[in-house]
């Protein structure tokens, strides 16, 4: 497996405790692995980059390209973003979304998977788009949900049944958003419409709600 080494200074939503992909790491590690919210900005700064095996810089909801450039829609290097995927205030999945651009450089993307599946985590790899592929799908069906519950199509425990029962979900919609943070979702929703410009991604006016309860908001 080839090596990686962290550069992280403040905390990283994909990894805010001790994790084996974080054990696994070396100070002269030959990859590149920028973590952190403010990961971007020391990546900008960061030298001789495109001698590395691979480079991950964590991201939020923005795309790679934000910290990369792009130009003509050949855009791609050994660069690759990555999120490991956490829905609000909740524990972190196993789930990783790794982000390629087109010219990605295929043996990068091939060891940075690797590096993150000997750590135990599963990776899906996507294309550079805002929200990359869960938050894509499943926050219009969050939104959704909340606005249904403010039209009084059923109670919040009777829609919450329907989709446990109708579609196996272990958890519905409406607990599993007062669970992990109903902010948190605003937040994520806004972030995705302002750069989708589509209704869907609009936060609901019960995630607005929550927002503004925010202490310090």
């Amino acid at each position: 497996m080839t090596t990686y080494r962290i550069h992280s200074s403040v905390a990283s939503r994909s990894f805010p405790q001790s994790h084996a992909f974080l054990d696994n790491a070396r100070p002269d590690g030959a990859g590149q692995v920028f973590l952190g919210s403010r990961a971007g900005a020391a990546l900008a700064c960061a030298a001789n980059l495109a001698q590395a095996p691979f480079v991950l810089v964590e991201l939020g909801t923005e795309c790679l390209g934000i910290h990369t450039g792009e130009t003509r829609g050949g855009e791609g290097s050994n660069v690759l973003g990555f999120a490991r995927f956490r829905l609000g205030q909740a524990d972190p999945t196993q789930l990783v979304e790794l982000v390629r651009q087109p010219g990605t450089d295929s043996a990068a993307l091939a060891a940075a998977r690797q590096a993150f599946t000997s750590a135990g985590l599963v990776v899906a790899v996507c294309n550079d788009f805002p929200g990359r592929i869960v938050d894509r799908l499943v926050r219009p069906y969050f939104n959704a949900a909340l606005r249904r519950l403010d039209e009084k199509l059923a109670s919040a425990d009777d829609l919450d049944k329907t989709l446990r029962l109708g579609l196996g979900y272990p958890e519905g919609p409406i607990e599993l958003l007062e669970r992990t943070g109903l902010a948190e979702h605003h937040d994520v929703t806004l972030a995705l419409y302002r750069a989708l410009g589509q209704e869907p991604y609009a936060p609901a006016r019960r995630a607005q709600v929550a927002h503004g309860r925010r202490p310090g908001v």
